[in-house]
């Protein structure tokens, strides 16, 4: 009895520190990059700003699968316990980041890496570690307060970064060495293994190809919303195009060699179970709709709503990752109602029923004004948190009860790679759109703001403002038109009338400039991933529609097991 709450305890430790350090990162930049003499918004920089924030998530998304396997093989447990281990040397050697400018940056994006990879060990095994502990009439609750950690984790980084770096901002990384360390002896001491260890051989072939193809993608991805030229994204970059196809060719590849191993690290039969097939596409795409609104709330709340409301745009990250905190309380508190209800109910009208409240509160956030009221964003944020949090658990727990004992590792590295590749494609789709629907109307808005100002001899060097350089800089709390006019000649700003100057280079001009164009992407944004959304939720209605028979002997879908043995 006393076990299942250890591994409970153990696995929700380290999902929250892992999620934790996804997003802990984002707002804390300018400070870090400032710590190691770096300028996050000179052009040269954008490269590693990019991957100081993606690197985490793409290491994740590469190894999970991997590490699945390797769990069922030489046990979650173990492996679980050497990624807490992993982790926290990981964080230390983040804190210790020795080096200044670029041989900083690069050193982070190695450390930030290490620990990734002790982040992929923890969240690979957590689920497999909680089904294999927890009998079917508790699962759903256990499984909850465990993606309850895991989606809070995300939410409570930007509060922890925006708080902690502007104490200092090696604390960013330092948060995670006491956790860790108390997390790796509590687990190595306490936390006994009871999976059932299959001693086969690793899918060398298969591991390589998926690897290889989700990177690839991944890193187009990553520079497909990098300008490009005069262009203001980069799809159209000779490498991002190669990247994409040389990917996608691999991951089509892919299934057709897993059929011929005799030991698949992507169970490609699983597939044959609709539960399996229905819960991983759902979780991708909540993921990718979670993470999502998660960047355009921030980028709404730090350009627009928090400077026009007198916040200064350095102390934005700590305010927006407070203001979005009512969304993280209601996930947290529905997630868990929703694994008690899933255990009592089943999973299908719960994840349906959640996905359809997540699309609803995405259609009224597109209808809110820029200076919006906001009790009424609260409201919203509450609403999606609630069918985010009724989706969730209850999805996981339907996942993970439809798969045998002996390859949970297996199927909880398949799902936990679906979310965060949603998570990761989530900046390509969200950021795509934006960036696009800016390239059309940003320069607009600019032009008309500063000729009203009697500032037009600032016009050619404004317009031209890179949409990335708008998005990252009101992402990072940082002012880009101040950024830009300290580099104009000193003639030009002269002949700008000095109370002109005082107002653009100020709190609130840019954000009334980018508001309406901002906005009108924001709009196209929610609209087509509302969409998305609701087209999970109508696929989500497909799964069973009793509550799912659980096998007593080997705590697994009793048709989940007849429909393997059919495959087989």
């Amino acid at each position: 009895m006393l076990q299942k709450w250890i591994a409970l305890s153990n696995t929700t430790i380290g999902q929250l520190m892992a999620t934790i350090n996804t997003s802990i990162i984002i707002v804390a930049l300018p400070p870090i990059f400032r710590g190691i003499h770096l300028n996050p918004l000179a052009p040269q920089s954008f490269p590693y700003l990019l991957w100081t924030i993606m690197s985490y998530m793409i290491v994740v998304s590469v190894l999970l699968l991997t590490i699945g396997r390797l769990s069922d093989m030489y046990g979650r447990v173990r492996l679980f316990n050497l990624g807490f281990l992993i982790f926290t040397i990981g964080s230390i050697l983040l804190y210790l980041t020795p080096g200044t400018g670029y041989t900083a940056a690069t050193e982070l994006i190695i450390f930030r890496i290490v620990q990734a990879v002790g982040g992929s060990f923890i969240m690979a095994n957590s689920f497999a570690i909680i089904t294999d502990n927890f009998p079917s009439e508790g699962r759903g609750f256990a499984l909850s307060i465990n993606s309850v950690a895991a989606v809070s984790g995300v939410s409570i980084g930007i509060v922890l970064g925006g708080f902690l770096s502007v104490i200092y901002w090696r604390d960013v990384f330092l948060i995670s060495v006491p956790v860790g360390i108390f997390g790796t002896f509590w687990s190595y001491f306490r936390l006994k293994e009871t999976s059932m260890k299959k001693r086969d051989r690793l899918d060398i072939p298969g591991n390589i190809l998926f690897a290889a193809g989700i990177i690839i993608i991944l890193i187009g991805v990553t520079y497909g919303i990098t300008p490009y030229g005069k262009n203001p994204m980069g799809w159209t970059n000779p490498f991002v195009i190669i990247s994409l196809l040389t990917g996608t060719l691999l991951l089509i590849i892919f299934p057709f060699i897993e059929k011929k191993s005799g030991n698949p690290m992507f169970r490609i039969d699983f597939f044959k179970i609709k539960g399996f097939s229905i819960g991983n596409f759902t979780a991708f795409i909540s993921a990718m709709e979670m993470m999502g609104l998660m960047y355009m709330l921030t980028i709404l709340f730090q350009g627009v709503w928090l400077p026009i409301h007198g916040y200064p745009f350095y102390i934005t990250p700590l305010w927006a990752g407070i203001y979005i905190l009512p969304m993280t309380v209601s996930m947290g508190l529905f997630g868990i109602l929703g694994g008690r209800l899933s255990d009592r109910y089943g999973f299908r009208i719960l994840t349906s029923a959640g996905l359809f409240i997540s699309a609803f509160s995405l259609v009224l956030l597109a209808f809110l004004p820029y200076n919006f009221s906001y009790y009424l964003m609260g409201i919203i944020l509450v609403i999606f948190g609630i069918g985010y949090g009724l989706f969730n658990a209850p999805n996981i727990s339907a996942v993970m009860s439809v798969v045998p004992p002996e390859a949970r590792g297996t199927a909880s590295g398949m799902v936990n790679t679906m979310r965060n590749t949603g998570y990761t494609a989530s900046m390509g789709l969200f950021f795509s759109i934006l960036i696009y629907g800016l390239s059309k109307s940003l320069p607009v808005t600019i032009s008309s703001s500063l000729r009203a100002k009697n500032a037009g001899q600032l016009i050619p060097y404004l317009i031209h403002m890179p949409p990335t350089e708008a998005i990252f800089g009101t992402f990072l709390g940082i002012n880009p038109v101040s950024a830009i006019i300290s580099g104009i000649p000193g003639p030009v700003i002269s002949s700008v009338p000095a109370n002109a100057l005082s107002t653009i280079t100020g709190n609130t001009w840019f954000s009334y400039v980018f508001a309406p164009a901002f906005m009108g992407s924001l709009d196209t944004v929610f609209f087509i991933v509302a969409g998305i959304t609701v087209f999970a939720g109508l696929i989500s209605l497909l799964r069973d529609r009793d509550r799912i028979s659980i096998d007593k002997k080997t705590g697994a879908s009793s048709k989940s097991i007849k429909r393997l043995k059919e495959y087989k």
